[in-house]
């Protein structure tokens, strides 16, 4: 009898720890020699791969930022922090490989005098913001690097960071106050993401990238996965996509307010 034929039968789980490097030799064997009879299963666990490694290489860099003022404290708090935000960055990996990939997404009419921008390119800018906004928004102790009792200190670093003038717009006459931001690795640069939240304890978050950016041209668009549904649309240097569990009615009015404020400055 063969080795292979007294392992267990292959599962999805042994799937997903393929992709992630994280089996056995033996294991590894007999996963490969079954992806060889099934090109379609070969191409999926393929794909999967490539999303753990570019989410990686999204997510890594993260541990050579600087460390905010407000991260300052004694070692053993920052150690904590760092713990944290690796965990974090694991999360957003598995959430990929589990099968996070932007579906369903739509063109919504775009605001008056908008052009619409590449759709591709934005789709991945709305999937970064919604694992990124899956990834924080939960956290209850830390959901942010900045909070918004030192929002002056937030809006320079962020400002100094991604070239240009930032300011987390205000959305309370929408029922949402602003909790802080933090500063995100992007496929384009650096990456802001704002929160915020309203009355009943509901998180929004506003990531704002360079990429996907086309001077002069913008238009609202709308991406739904899961629990997670995003609006993002690019105007000028910036693409810009807000996320949250609100429905796309909701979603959009926020989205316009944000608009208005970023084209009123």
């Amino acid at each position: 009898m063969s080795e292979h034929s007294r392992m267990p039968p292959l599962t999805e789980s042994d799937l997903h720890a393929y992709a992630d490097g994280q089996l056995g030799e033996a294991r590894r064997l007999q996963v490969e020699a079954y992806l060889a009879t099934d090109p379609a299963k070969a191409a999926l666990v393929a794909a999967w791969a490539r999303d753990n490694a570019a989410l990686r290489s999204m997510l890594d860099p993260v541990t050579k930022e600087p460390i905010p003022i407000a991260l300052a404290g004694p070692p053993a708090a920052r150690a904590t922090r760092w713990r944290q935000l690796g965990a974090a960055a694991s999360i957003a990996v598995v959430s990929a490989s589990g099968g996070w990939l932007m579906r369903g997404a739509a063109i919504v009419a775009p605001a008056e005098g908008i052009a619409a921008p590449s759709r591709d390119r934005l789709d991945g800018m709305a999937h970064r913001a919604a694992i990124a906004h899956v990834v924080y928004s939960p956290d209850v102790r830390h959901p942010v690097e900045v909070d918004a009792s030192q929002e002056e200190q937030l809006v320079t670093w962020l400002s100094k960071r991604l070239g240009a003038s930032l300011k987390p717009p205000r959305l309370t006459t929408l029922g949402y106050e602003l909790i802080g931001g933090r500063l995100l690795p992007g496929s384009e640069g650096p990456v802001a993401q704002f929160m915020y939240h309203n009355g009943q304890g509901e998180r929004l978050t506003l990531y704002v990238s360079r990429e996907g950016a086309r001077s002069g041209e913008a238009a609202f668009r709308f991406a739904s996965d899961g629990p997670v549904n995003v609006f993002y649309w690019v105007d000028g240097h910036f693409g810009y996509a807000i996320s949250a569990g609100a429905d796309k009615r909701e979603l959009e009015r926020l989205a316009q307010e944000v608009y208005r404020q970023l084209r009123a400055a």
